[in-house]
C-alpha cells in the first residue's frame, strides 16, 4: 500500500474505532453490522479488478501470497513462478484497488518452475520464497536472480526423503518484527503425526533464526530454529501466516468441499509459549508438549457479502480460495490500535474461481 493512502486511512480508522471491540460487546455504531465479520474484524470492501487480467503478457492470477515491499507497493506471488508488484490503495470503508506495475520471473537452480506459495520481503529488499515441491525456501534479488536457499529439516521434506505429503508443505512464510525470526507453515500434518485430544490435526511451523553472523552479500544467514505444533481445525489446512507485529501470528485456515464451497477462518496464534517439537518424532508427543495457542478472530463466511457474486457454490458468495494475507498497516496508538489487512484469493486460472482482493480492519485482543 502506498504511503499516501496510509496516512489518510489512519485518520479514518480513528473515526471508526467504536465499530470493533475486544470484549465481545456489540459494535456501537448503527452501520457496523453491515461491515462486521465478528466483534474484532470488519470488512472494508473487496475488488475483482485483477480477475482474469494480464500484465506485460503475463496472467495476473494464481496469487498465493502478499508482502509489503520497501517502496510501498505490495508484492504478490503467483504459484506459477512469477512475482508481481501491485500499486494498492486501501481506505476505511472502501473497496481496495490494485494495479500491476512490475512482473519478475522466478526459477529454481536448474531454471525450472516453482510451486511458489510463501513470500517475505527481507530487510535488505531481497525476497524469500517457499516452494511446496521439496519443500524449500529460496532467496532472490529484486530482479529474480537466485541467491541461495535455507536449510530444511529432513522430516519436513516430501516422501520418500521425509514425511511430508506432496503439495501439503510450506504454504505460508513470515518474518517476525526485528527481522531475526523467520517462520514457515506446513499446510497439513506430516505422515505419522496424529491429532490433538480434540481431533484437530497438528501442523508443524518451522522457524529459522539470525544470531548476528554475516553471510554472503553482507547479510546475516538464517539457521534452523525451533519447530512448533499448530492445531488446525478439522478439515482445514494452513493457507498463510503473517506476523501480527507483537510476536503473535495471524493464521489463515482454509478448506474446500465440492458442492458446498470454501471455509476460511482467520486466527490469532501465539507461538511464544509453545514447545519446541523438533525432536518429537510423532505428534502430539505427550502431555508435556504444549501446542501453539490460537484464538478465532473471524470466520470469513460470517462477513457480509457486500454484493459479491460467486461462480460456483459457496456458503457466502464473498468467499473464494483465499490464500494470501499481509498486514498493510500495523497497529499504532495513532491509528487506535487497528491493523489493516489485505487478503487475496488464488483463482487457479479456473473460470469458476476468481482473483479477489479483500480489505479488513482488525483490532487484536490483548495477549
Amino acid at each position: 500500500m502506498r504511503t499516501r493512502s496510509v496516512l489518510a486511512a489512519a485518520t479514518a480508522a480513528l473515526a471508526a474505532a467504536t465499530c470493533l471491540t475486544t470484549t465481545g460487546a456489540a459494535p456501537a455504531q448503527a452501520h457496523a453490522p453491515t461491515r462486521a465479520c465478528s466483534p474484532s474484524v470488519r470488512i472494508d470492501g473487496f475488488s475483482d479488478g485483477l480477475d482474469k487480467t494480464t500484465f506485460q503478457g503475463s496472467f495476473v492470477g494464481n496469487l498465493s501470497a502478499l508482502a509489503v515491499d520497501e517502496d510501498g507497493t505490495v508484492a504478490a506471488l503467483s504459484d506459477r513462478s512469477q512475482l508481481f508488484s501491485l500499486d494498492v490503495e486501501q481506505k476505511t470503508g472502501k473497496a481496495p484497488s490494485a494495479t500491476p506495475v512490475r512482473a519478475v520471473n522466478l526459477a529454481d537452480e536448474k531454471g525450472g518452475p516453482l510451486d511458489s506459495e510463501g513470500l517475505v520481503v527481507d530487510r535488505d529488499g531481497t525476497r524469500l520464497v517457499t516452494s511446496e515441491t521439496e519443500p524449500s525456501v529460496r532467496r532472490y534479488d529484486r530482479d529474480g536472480k537466485l541467491l541461495g536457499r535455507l536449510p530444511v529439516p529432513e522430516a519436513l521434506q516430501v516422501a520418500p526423503a521425509g514425511r511430508a505429503v506432496p503439495n501439503q508443505t510450506f504454504e505460508g512464510l513470515t518474518l517476525q518484527p526485528g527481522g531475526r525470526t523467520l517462520i514457515a507453515s506446513m499446510e497439513q500434518a506430516l505422515a505419522g503425526d496424529g491429532p490433538d485430544a480434540a481431533g484437530r490435526p497438528l501442523v508443524r511451523l518451522q522457524s529459522w533464526q539470525r544470531h548476528g553472523q554475516h553471510g554472503r552479500h553482507g547479510r546475516q544467514d538464517f539457521v534452523l530454529g525451533p519447530q512448533y505444533a499448530y492445531p488446525a481445525d478439522k478439515g482445514l489446512g494452513v493457507a498463510e501466516i503473517t506476523a501480527a507485529g507483537d510476536g503473535r501470528l495471524l493464521v489463515l485456515e482454509r478448506g474446500f468441499t465440492a458442492g458446498v464451497g470454501n471455509t476460511v477462518r482467520l486466527y490469532l496464534a501465539d507461538p511464544r509459549r509453545a514447545s519446541d517439537v523438533t525432536a518429537v518424532t510423532n505428534l502430539p508427543g505427550g502431555p508435556s508438549v504444549r501446542p501453539v495457542h490460537k484464538t478465532l478472530l473471524a470466520d470469513m463466511g460470517a462477513c457480509p457479502s457486500l454484493g459479491a457474486t460467486a461462480r460456483q457454490p459457496q456458503p457466502n458468495p464473498l468467499l473464494d480460495n483465499i490464500e494470501g494475507l499481509a498486514v498493510t498497516r500495523p497497529a499504532t496508538r495513532r491509528n487506535g490500535g487497528f491493523l489493516r489487512l489485505l487478503l487475496v484469493s488464488d483463482d487457479n486460472q479456473n473460470p469458476v474461481q476468481v482473483t479477489r482482493l479483500y480489505s479488513l480492519t482488525v483490532r487484536l485482543p490483548r495477549p
